[in-house]
């Protein structure tokens, strides 16, 4: 079952969804593509053969009925370098990922081909792009029945405040916000050069944003982003949380269902702290110790997810095998469970017995975290991730800082991670965090439904582009 069931179908409109090639891009629009198919509308996923594999090898909790309706068209994978990720790198920016960058670039050529095919025989053709795919969808401009949409894989919050600065800070802000954490810091000088010249290209055939967002998260925000200052007058839709709410683990013969869910499935309710910094983090084997004690010493009950950051091709191999303490896992039997293979997160956040996230906070992860109604110990490790723990820590109040500072390039103790951890799953503050996240996820979830705020934002932007 789609999120949503509707009626007529939009004939002769065809979406094509063009991802930036990283995991938390691929996978936000393979989910959009879903709820957008959900309206009969024909919608194309276009990715390098490599990217697109990737894209379905690690759909989680998405229908296969639902992917199955998808039309994907695999561009030949330009050749780029896949070296593996730095462990010890002081600025934890992916910078491995950016050769399988630029080598992207090499599909505008083959992409303006389909589109311009897809148009041939469509009333409207529509091309929902990442921003950072700028340079590669520029052609639509050249297109007469095309129009373009960005959906941007950040918060409205790290939207905003980027514009806002690109503009010489026009307005007056009534957000405090106790830290000014600047993008710019945590991102390497090449993916600036690159990021910023995609902009140079889509801004000038862009008729609106889209955002995986809900106005009961970001109201605030779509607000100021939608000021003529900053908005220029495209139009804006919050139409998040775009993840599945019914989810799909198990095929029909109900194989498949990942060993941790079956761990957690004996636990007590809320007791559980899930760990994972996501697809493009990699910690030192001295941060990785840390962690391990501080999780020993803490006696909470956790499933910690240790893997290295992607590499360009998730599928080339030779994964570095993390150490941890001697006899650890061992140690930790009946309470603490290691995955060192791809584990389904948002399943995980959804299990009645996770009551926490330590997260590096990615804006796919906060989003899956407070839709699912779990609070978050925030770790931000680069780009946008400060931002985003200062949206969750100070302004939404779901969530403890374990680590000030990105930037700095210290180990976080075993002792800080101890104390955090037990004052998110076992002290009266942390319970005062976890109810306002269940209150807001339940809230989250019910705006979804027909008649809710983030349903009637999808359904405008499906009547918009179906208009």
């Amino acid at each position: 079952m789609t999120r949503y069931n509707h009626h007529r179908s939009h004939a002769r409109v065809a979406v094509v969804m063009v991802p930036f090639p990283a995991q938390g891009h691929l996978n936000q629009l393979l989910q959009l593509s879903c709820l957008i198919s959900s309206y009969g509308v024909s919608v194309h996923y276009v990715a390098s053969a490599t990217h697109s594999r990737q894209a379905r090898f690690r759909a989680n909790g998405l229908d296969p009925k639902d992917i199955a309706k998808i039309q994907f068209h695999e561009l030949p994978t330009p050749e780029f370098d896949s070296p593996s990720p730095n462990p010890n790198a002081s600025n934890k920016f992916p910078a491995q990922l950016q050769p399988s960058w630029e080598a992207s670039m090499q599909l505008r050529q083959p992409l303006a081909e389909i589109l311009r095919f897809i148009s041939s025989k469509s009333r409207r053709l529509v091309v929902i792009n990442d921003p950072l795919m700028g340079f590669v969808v520029q052609d639509v401009g050249s297109i007469s029945n095309a129009e373009c949409y960005a959906f941007n894989c950040f918060s409205a919050f790290t939207q905003f405040f980027l514009a806002w600065e690109a503009v010489g800070k026009p307005m007056e802000l009534g957000i405090v916000c106790t830290k000014e954490q600047s993008l710019i810091a945590f991102i390497s000088d090449e993916a600036k050069k690159f990021f910023a010249a995609q902009a140079d290209y889509y801004k000038k055939i862009e008729a609106g944003d889209i955002y995986n967002t809900s106005r009961l998260i970001e109201g605030t925000f779509m607000d100021l982003l939608a000021r003529e200052e900053i908005s220029r007058n495209r139009k804006q839709w919050a139409i998040g949380p775009i993840l599945p709410l019914k989810l799909s683990s198990v095929d029909e013969k109900g194989n498949n269902r990942h060993k941790c869910l079956e761990w957690l499935d004996k636990q007590e309710w809320g007791s559980v702290i899930f760990i994972s910094f996501g697809t493009t983090t990699s910690l030192s084997d001295e941060q990785i110790k840390e962690i391990a004690i501080g999780l020993e010493q803490s006696k909470q009950k956790f499933i910690w997810v240790i893997r290295d950051a992607d590499k360009g091709n998730i599928f080339t191999g030779g994964e570095r095998k993390v150490e941890l303490p001697k006899g650890f896992e061992k140690r930790v039997e009946g309470f603490g469970m290691v995955v060192r293979d791809w584990a389904p997160q948002v399943e995980i956040l959804a299990h009645p017995t996770t009551g926490g996230f330590m997260s590096h906070c990615g804006w796919n992860s906060c989003m899956e975290s407070i839709t699912m109604g779990v609070a978050i110990a925030a770790w931000p490790m680069h780009s946008d991730q400060p931002r985003n723990s200062i949206l969750i820590t100070e302004i939404l109040k779901l969530g403890l800082l374990v680590k000030e500072s990105a930037d700095s390039e210290e180990i976080v103790t075993s002792r800080r991670i101890e104390n955090v951890v037990k004052r998110l799953m076992a002290s009266e503050e942390g319970d005062e965090i976890r109810k306002r996240a269940e209150a807001l996820g339940i809230a989250i979830r019910l705006s979804t439904k027909e008649g809710g705020v983030s349903h009637r934002e999808l359904d405008s932007f499906v009547s918009h582009i179906t208009r």
